[in-house]
């Protein structure tokens, strides 16, 4: 089964944030589902994926503290 393109940059996303933080990617992922933010992040795929990993990192820090994005 081939999953998609969408899911596997999500999980790339969370894996590389948790990494970059040290933290866990479990950590990370409650971390936004608390927020109500995980549709949101995989929403994001277009512009996430085609812009730095460091832009998608300081706007997951912004979703994390604050609920909000940082742009």
């Amino acid at each position: 089964m081939k999953l998609p393109k969408e899911f596997s940059f999500f999980a790339f996303l969370i894996e590389s944030y948790a990494q970059s933080r040290n933290l866990k990617a479990a950590e990370v992922f409650d971390a936004l589902d608390k927020q109500g933010r995980i549709g949101f992040v995989y929403d994001m795929y277009e512009m996430y994926h085609t812009e730095s990993l460091d832009n998608a990192f300081t706007d997951l820090d912004s979703l994390i503290a604050t609920g909000r994005p940082a742009w």
